[in-house]
């Protein structure tokens, strides 16, 4: 359940931190107090739109965050879980920047505005004032159905079941009505790799013979050349080698005294030798086991010609035309399979197809089942919302065509009055008596809920009186087991409450700001007569309002 609600320059929040409990909690305040900017604010958490109105005036950015207790809410943990998340708290934060821009994270962790959604799901659901306006869309019965059924989860695995079948069908028909593109793309495929396993292009092997063409082409100059470079070191009177041991000569003619003053540039001179006589054998080697090889450069060039046309008839690069090789294999071995994928498609479509068709009946059984409970369930609802008169009915039938959530069409129908047939809610019920059968349907639905969180946005619009009182006794009743929120303007509804938030605005230093505290037992005798009497507040009225809060109080625990 929600524990924990932080609020920062948000709306006209400056700063608010507060804490819930279970129960019910009633929620009230003047006419544009601010009881919407609290849900507003929670609304973000939830992965709600945000734009630049959320932030309050002047500030860079609006902060909200809200913790929940998840120990008893294994939906909720398995989904931390499975997001390598923390399982022992759960805290959503949401904010949103003056420019209109908005982050999220959850236990500290960046998320997307999906995942609080997805999330807050499990977390929360928010029964809002114009509920009754979706329930005249048919959609909305079969999810309630659905909910007091036990269903969501088989319903979201048939959904899913339903996809599956309908996008593997969509593939078997692509593979099945394009057989004679396929054949002649087979065709083509067979020709161009039969052409490219002739060529039989090894990887690497266009650089080496790249490499191998030049060394070809200029292998009579590199043999002339390196000739010449072989004489030069050791040849004639003229060569390096010969003016070597002239040098080295006519230094070890010299004195004693002198040989020892140039000993370092005489060893120099001895390993210059050294050296070019090496030179010249490697060079004299090279000469005499190079041949000139015209048959193989020819070869080799009508080799490159070879990979150069095939390239250029596959509209790729020379060095691509291997990986090109391998492409086309893969897709021809493809098409080659695709007879076998036909069958196993086939065979894929018709198990997704029965596996539907089982889940679908098991849901619709439950539905069907269903249906009658939860047709009582709100009958006796509207028996204590004073329409003891109506008949309420859920009707099941079933769709000519399959759909994702499976093959029912679920209606709920009204009979306002002794002696009409029941008929959609949309064409029988006014707008009085459609909130009051909206409560009803939220109420039996709430009590079927796995989600301990419940938000009431005003849903007693409509009603007053003793059936205000009613409205309160049956929030009540769901906050005993539970966590209850209901924004009110009835203070015969927020008598009946655990505990009480007010929301008041104020307005000081030329700003105004919206303030909200959780009201002691005398602040809740005030606030329930400012809801009886307005601004002046009487004896009487005071006197009023604590006999409501104490016949509230005492009726709820009877």
């Amino acid at each position: 359940m929600l524990t924990q609600l932080a609020i920062r320059d948000y709306a006209i929040v400056e700063c608010l931190d507060l804490e819930f409990t279970g129960g019910m909690t009633a929620i009230t305040g003047e006419t544009g107090a601010g009881k919407s900017i609290l849900l507003g604010a929670l609304g973000l958490c939830l992965g709600e739109r945000a734009d630049s109105a959320s932030v309050r005036h002047g500030c860079e950015r609006a902060d909200v965050s809200a913790r929940f207790e998840i120990a008893e809410l294994p939906a909720a943990q398995s989904w931390l879980e499975a997001r390598e998340l923390p399982v022992d708290d759960c805290l959503l934060r949401r904010v949103v920047t003056a420019a209109g821009r908005s982050k999220a994270w959850i236990n500290g962790q960046p998320a997307t505005i999906a995942d609080l959604k997805a999330l807050g799901e499990c977390l929360v659901e928010i029964h809002g004032q114009h509920a009754h306006q979706a329930l005249l869309r048919e959609e909305t019965h079969q999810r309630l159905l659905d909910d007091v059924a036990g269903q969501r989860a088989a319903v979201a695995e048939l959904t899913d079941t339903f996809h599956r079948w309908q996008t593997s069908r969509r593939r078997l028909k692509q593979l099945t009505t394009s057989g004679d593109e396929t054949e002649a793309r087979r065709q083509l495929l067979h020709y161009q790799v039969e052409e490219l396993d002739q060529l039989a292009l090894a990887e690497d092997e266009l650089s080496s013979l790249e490499q191998e063409q030049a060394e070809l082409a200029h292998a009579e100059e590199t043999l002339h050349d390196a000739q010449f470079a072989a004489e030069c070191c050791d040849h004639d009177e003229g060569s390096a080698l010969a003016l070597l041991t002239r040098a080295t000569g006519r230094l070890d003619a010299l004195p004693p005294q002198a040989r020892e003053r140039l000993a370092e540039p005489l060893g120099m001179l001895e390993e210059a030798r050294i050296q070019i006589e090496e030179a010249a054998r490697e060079l004299h080697r090279f000469v005499d086991t190079t041949e000139l090889d015209p048959e193989r450069l020819a070869w080799v060039e009508a080799r490159l010609a070879d990979v150069h046309r095939i390239a250029r008839k596959h509209h790729v690069m020379p060095d691509e035309l291997e990986a090109h090789h391998r492409r086309l294999r893969e897709e021809l071995d493809g098409l080659e399979g695709s007879d076998q994928q036909v069958e196993a498609l086939r065979a894929e479509v018709e198990s997704l197809r029965d596996s539907w068709r089982s889940q679908a009946q098991r849901v619709g059984e439950a539905r069907r089942q269903a249906a009658g409970r939860f047709a009582k369930a709100v009958q006796e609802q509207l028996g204590l919302l004073a329409m003891d008169k109506a008949r309420f009915e859920v009707d099941v039938s079933e769709r000519e065509t399959p759909q994702a959530e499976g093959m029912e069409r679920v209606s709920f129908l009204i009979s306002a009055n002794p002696g009409q047939p029941p008929r959609p809610l949309a064409r029988v019920a006014s707008g009085g008596e459609l909130s009051r059968i909206s409560l009803a349907i939220q109420v039996v639905a709430a009590q079927h809920s796995t989600i301990p969180s419940l938000v009431f946005d005003e849903v007693d619009v409509g009603v007053s009186g003793a059936t205000a009182e009613i409205v309160g006794r049956l929030l009540r009743r769901l906050g005993d087991g539970g966590q209850v929120m209901t924004v009110t303007h009835l203070p015969q509804v927020a008598a009946q409450a655990h505990q009480h938030l007010h929301i008041a605005k104020q307005a000081r230093e030329e700003a105004t700001h919206t303030e909200m505290a959780l009201l002691d037992e005398a602040g809740r005798v005030s606030e329930l007569a400012r809801m009886l009497g307005g601004v002046k507040l009487s004896d009487r009225t005071l006197a009023h309002a604590r006999e409501m809060l104490d016949a509230g109080q005492l009726s709820a625990h009877h």
